[in-house]
């Protein structure tokens, strides 16, 4: 952490790390592999808001029909290419690079993204590491990290991920699997931007178990604190502790376990995230059977049965003894629609 945030603040590389690959070409119009028929990008790439979006199921039917040993390699191409797009409608200054595992689109200065790609190749090490047996770096592709330049530009481009419209809770990044899964964030505070990718790699890495988004939200956040011990919050542990006893109710509560609760603009949004890092913190104390118990969560019921079969705990009974309740039979988890999003 020191390292990165030195050189952030100084202007001089690692050089320990060898220099990031830069794709200083044209965006391609079709992509190619061996005797394949070429996968032409202009049918597949739609505009919202200025931005391509990418047809990924599409490119992944193409990418499917080639010979074993091309796919991988392939779908690496599809992703440098749709990257290429995109930095060409972000405009001038932007600039794709690339490490091992990694690739990054901002208009950040060489020293800075080289500093962030090789960030960005630790922590996903260390993420693999911290959820031993349950995080999974992509099988297939490499970690991406988009960096917006304003706020603006930003929203815009993360409004494709709702599914409808409306108001949305702020937020420093966000994690979008839409078939090419990728984390975008905004160019800020640089020394900021450290937190924000621990969290959303977090997410990319467990993007491959169907847990519901109170658990993927709660290891995002403890790994994230974890990792670069940044705590995050405004209020003191007593001032949220106010906050919880006055907002949680049985409806409310319901709107956690299906994932609602994270869209909120209101301080149900903050008290989400911090409710999902306690219960967490609480679940994994004995970490063999928190790992199964991630493992066999499912979101169509916020996780109760596993947690019941692997950890021998009702949801709702923990739930509402650690917000102060007396009553839990409100507070259990109920199967009905959930969100699979990630809002932050």
């Amino acid at each position: 952490m020191l390292n990165f945030v030195r050189t952030l603040l100084t202007g001089r590389a690692d050089t320990a790390q060898p220099p990031a690959l830069r794709h200083d070409v044209a965006a391609p119009a079709e992509l190619a592999s061996g005797g394949a028929s070429a996968f032409p990008l202009a049918g597949h790439l739609h505009r919202q808001h200025g931005y391509p979006i990418m047809d990924w199921a599409a490119a992944g039917s193409w990418v499917d029909a080639l010979a074993p040993e091309a796919r991988a390699p392939a779908w690496i191409d599809a992703e440098r290419a749709w990257l290429l797009h995109l930095r060409d409608a972000l405009g001038a200054g932007f600039r794709l690079a690339e490490s091992d595992r990694c690739l990054l689109l901002s208009a950040l200065e060489d020293h800075v993204a080289n500093a962030t790609l090789a960030f960005m190749e630790r922590t996903l090490k260390r993420v693999v590491l911290t959820l031993d047996g349950i995080a999974e770096a992509t099988p297939w592709g490499k970690e991406i990290l988009v960096v917006f330049d304003d706020e603006d530009s930003y929203y815009r481009y993360v409004s494709h991920a709702y599914a409808e419209a409306g108001e949305f809770a702020a937020s420093g990044g966000m994690y979008i699997n839409g078939g090419c899964g990728h984390f975008v964030t905004v160019r800020r505070d640089l020394g900021a931007i450290e937190p924000v990718i621990a969290h959303e790699m977090t997410h990319a890495c467990l993007a491959h178990l169907p847990i519901p988004l109170w658990l993927n939200e709660g290891l995002a956040v403890n790994t994230e604190q974890r990792l670069t011990g940044v705590q995050g919050s405004v209020y003191t542990p007593q001032e949220l502790r106010s906050m919880h006893l006055a907002f949680w109710g049985e409806q409310e509560i319901q709107e956690f376990w299906s994932g609602q609760s994270f869209q909120r603009v209101d301080d149900g949004n903050l008290l989400s995230y911090d409710l999902a890092r306690i219960l967490v913190a609480w679940l994994a104390k004995d970490w063999a059977p928190f790992r199964d118990f991630v493992l066999a969560a499912h979101m169509a019921d916020g996780g109760a049965q596993a947690a019941q079969a692997h950890l021998g705990v009702d949801l709702g009974e923990l739930a509402s003894a650690l917000l102060g309740q007396a009553e839990a039979a409100g507070w259990r988890p109920a199967a009905h629609a959930v969100s699979a999003s990630l809002p932050a």
